[in-house]
C-alpha cells in the first residue's frame, strides 16, 4: 500500500474515532439520577466525557463559597412565594435557546450558593399548591437574570432532546412536600418557560402516580398558557391553593379526550390552537406587598456592579395580564449534530475509497 493510502487510512481512522468518542445519550438520563439534598450532592451531575453537548459548565455543590452574583451554581430550590429559585443566564443578553443548556439557579433568599435575583425582577407572581404540584408564575424584568430584552425565551426541563436536561445537569429540590421547611425531596420531573418578560415554573410531587404528567416538556412550543394555566396578574403577589390542571397537551372535545400534537419548528408558527387551556379553579388566595416577601433581596443590583467572592465550592414565552403565554421553542441540537458528524465521517469515507 503507497504511503499516500496509508496516511489516507490514518485520517479515516482517527475521524471515526471522533465520531464513535462523541457520543449523543448519556449512560443514565438526568431525570433518573438521584442524590440528597444538600449532602449526597456531586460536584457536577453531569460527568460523562465525549458527550456532543460537552461538559456541564456549573456545579451543584453550593455553599457559602459560591454565594455571590458570579455563582455558576446549577442546584435550584423551589418551596413558596417567598422562596423560590429560577433559572436565568451566566453572562448580560443570553438568549435563552442559545444558552438553555448552561443556564444557572437565582434565588430569592440567601442560604442556598446561587447568585439572588436582584430587586425589582418581579412584577407580579402566583405561587399555586395543587395536590399533584406546586407553581409559581409571574412578570418579571427578565435582563435582571441576564436574559436579553426582547427575547421570547424558551423551555428548560430536566430531559432535552439527549436527556441530559437543560441546564446540562441542573437538579430541582423542594420542601413542600417534606413537611418540614428543612428537609427537601430531589423533583424529577419539572418544567419552566421564561421568556418575553414572563415565566412559569412548575415542580411535580415526586410520589405522584403522573408526575411526568403533569410536568410534560415535549411541548416546547406553545408555553405558559397551556403548561400552566394560571391567572398570575401584573402586579398582584398571592398564594392560593388549587385544582390541578388537565395534563398539558389534552383536552376534551364533546366529552372525547383528545391529546394535542405539537408541529415541529421547521413547519413554521403555530398559528392556532384546536383548544384554549383551561385554567384550575384555585382558592384561598392569599395577597401579599412584594416588599413583605422579597426584604432579603431589597439590595441586590442587576447585573453590571461589582461583585466579589469566589465562583467555585470548596466542599419563548410571552405574558399577558391574565398570565397566558406562549413560548417560542428552543431546541437543542444534541441529535442534529450527531447526524452532521457521521455524515462528515462518510465524505471522508467516500473520498478515499471512491476516488
Amino acid at each position: 500500500m503507497s504511503p499516500l493510502a496509508l496516511s489516507s487510512l490514518a485520517v479515516l481512522a482517527a475521524s471515526l474515532s471522533v465520531v464513535v468518542a462523541q457520543e449523543t445519550f448519556p449512560a443514565t438520563p438526568l431525570a433518573s439520577k438521584h442524590f440528597a439534598y444538600p449532602t449526597g450532592l456531586p460536584y457536577q451531575a453531569d460527568t460523562e466525557p465525549h458527550l456532543i453537548r460537552g461538559r456541564q459548565t456549573g456545579y451543584n455543590i453550593c455553599n457559602s463559597t459560591t454565594e455571590n452574583q458570579e455563582s455558576l451554581c446549577q442546584t435550584l430550590l423551589f418551596n413558596a412565594l417567598d422562596n423560590f429559585c429560577l433559572w436565568g443566564a451566566a453572562e448580560p443578553n443570553s438568549v435563552v435557546g442559545d444558552h438553555e443548556g448552561e443556564m444557572i439557579a437565582y434565588c430569592s433568599k440567601p442560604g442556598y450558593g446561587t447568585r439572588l435575583i436582584p430587586e425589582g425582577t418581579f412584577k407580579g407572581l402566583q405561587f399555586t399548591k395543587t395536590p399533584d404540584y406546586i407553581q409559581i408564575v409571574g412578570f418579571i424584568d427578565q435582563p435582571k437574570l441576564n436574559i436579553a430584552a426582547g427575547d421570547y425565551g424558551g423551555e428548560l426541563d430536566p430531559h432535552g432532546a439527549d436527556l441530559r436536561g437543560n441546564p446540562l445537569g441542573g437538579l430541582v429540590y423542594s420542601n413542600a412536600w417534606s413537611g418540614s421547611n428543612d428537609s427537601y425531596t430531589q423533583v424529577m420531573e419539572w418544567h419552566n418557560f421564561v421568556g418575553g418578560d414572563f415565566f412559569c415554573f412548575k415542580a411535580c410531587d415526586p410520589a405522584g402516580a403522573d408526575a411526568a404528567h403533569y410536568c410534560e416538556h415535549i411541548f416546547d412550543r406553545i408555553g405558559c398558557a397551556y403548561n400552566a394555566p394560571n391567572n398570575a396578574q401584573d402586579g398582584v403577589f398571592e398564594a392560593c391553593d388549587g385544582e390541578s390542571q388537565d395534563f398539558p397537551g389534552v383536552y376534551s372535545v364533546n366529552g372525547v379526550a383528545m391529546t394535542y400534537t405539537q408541529p415541529p419548528e421547521d413547519a413554521g408558527a403555530i398559528a392556532t390552537m384546536p383548544y384554549d387551556p383551561v385554567v384550575p379553579a384555585s382558592s384561598n388566595c392569599r395577597q401579599y406587598q412584594s416588599s413583605e416577601l422579597f426584604g432579603a433581596i431589597a439590595t441586590v443590583v442587576a447585573p453590571g456592579a461589582s461583585t466579589t467572592g469566589t465562583s467555585r465550592p470548596t466542599g419563548s414565552a410571552t405574558g399577558t395580564r391574565s398570565g397566558s403565554a406562549a413560548a417560542a421553542g428552543a431546541t437543542n441540537g444534541a441529535s442534529t449534530l450527531a447526524f452532521s458528524t457521521i455524515s462528515l465521517a462518510g465524505v471522508i469515507f467516500s473520498a478515499l475509497f471512491l476516488s
